[in-house]
């Protein structure tokens, strides 16, 4: 097929919108799908000056979604001296699976001239994933206990950068995944908080005295999409999946919205057209009821902000240590 806009061969074929594109026209549209989610968002600063920019923190893992983020943004405003981006990246403890896409992240960090920080769960925590996956004291699966360290040490060094903004490169599927699974587990706490600490699509609830403000500008683009561009720009990225990703679960619901998207194109997008609308009611009811959300204090033994008198970090953090 030939592009609709130039005629040239098309690379790809949206069909949710009907669209042929070729290359030029394919790299152009997901640019400005992310350029877009960006002034929607609001996250372009209203008061900052050359001399005192705002940073942004990139969460790059090598992957190709934040690879592909850390691009397009580089170069959206690498001539504007208002936002200064900075990249950040954790190794898990994995051996030869982080090595090699820590690899991807230097060598794209240097093709950029992008300040990168790496920081360690090993540094940090006293911990490796290795370890944690052969001793398992919860009984859960890897990513549980990956999460929760990864959210925490992103936010404690996105603070520590002094990061106005928090970047994740979650695309389409991702969030259209993670909204299905809190709605089939009638999860309605967490489908309110799914978007409240981020800055959009609720910008009126952006301003927090406790955590840096998030945003997932690729959010509008599907997973394929974002492969295809970083094959396409021949961007260095590492494929591999983790040797220990192992939720099922989310592994089910990626396979029906997949089926879902195949026979009915569009699905995705409607669902989180309709799921953002539900979150923000539901945040809304229920700061209306927690007025403005629990109590936050210090965690007793790391500092960090949490609801409870130990994070949940500490509490695995010392279940791996007594295993």
């Amino acid at each position: 097929m030939d592009c609709d806009r130039c005629g040239a061969e098309a690379v790809m074929h949206a069909a949710y919108s009907g669209a042929h594109l070729c290359e030029s026209h394919f790299r152009e549209s997901v640019e400005r799908r992310v350029r877009r989610r960006v002034r929607e968002d609001d996250l372009l600063p209203d008061d900052a000056t050359p001399e005192d920019p705002e940073r942004w923190v990139i969460g790059l893992s090598g992957g190709k979604d934040s690879v592909v983020l850390a691009t397009v943004l580089d170069e959206t405003f690498t001539e504007d001296p208002r936002i200064e981006l900075v990249a950040l990246s954790i190794h898990e403890g994995i051996d030869g699976y982080r090595d090699a896409s820590l690899n991807a992240c230097e060598e794209l960090t240097a093709d950029l001239d992008m300040r990168h920080e790496t920081v360690s769960y090993e540094e940090e925590l006293g911990v490796r994933m290795d370890s944690v996956v052969e001793d398992d004291p919860e009984n859960m699966a890897a990513c549980a206990y990956c999460g929760v360290f990864r959210r925490d040490l992103l936010e404690t060094y996105a603070e520590e950068l002094g990061a106005d903004k928090l970047l994740t490169g979650h695309n389409l599927d991702d969030e259209a995944q993670t909204a299905l699974m809190n709605f089939f587990e009638g999860n309605t706490e967490q489908m309110a908080k799914h978007f409240d600490a981020s800055i959009g699509p609720f910008p009126e609830r952006r301003e927090s005295d406790h955590f840096v403000p998030r945003a997932k500008p690729l959010r509008d683009v599907p997973e394929k999409e974002v492969a295809l561009y970083c094959h396409l720009r021949d961007l260095p990225s590492h494929v591999a999946e983790c040797p220990h990703a192992s939720e099922a679960y989310r592994g089910e619901i990626q396979e029906l919205l997949l089926d879902m998207e195949e026979r009915h194109p569009g699905v995705r997008h409607s669902i989180m057209a309709g799921y953002e609308e539900l979150a923000g009611v539901l945040a809304d009811e229920y700061r209306e009821e927690d007025g403005d959300g629990p109590d936050l204090s210090p965690c007793e033994r790391c500092g960090s902000k949490t609801a409870r008198d130990i994070c949940r970090k500490c509490e695995l953090v010392a279940a791996v240590d007594a295993a």
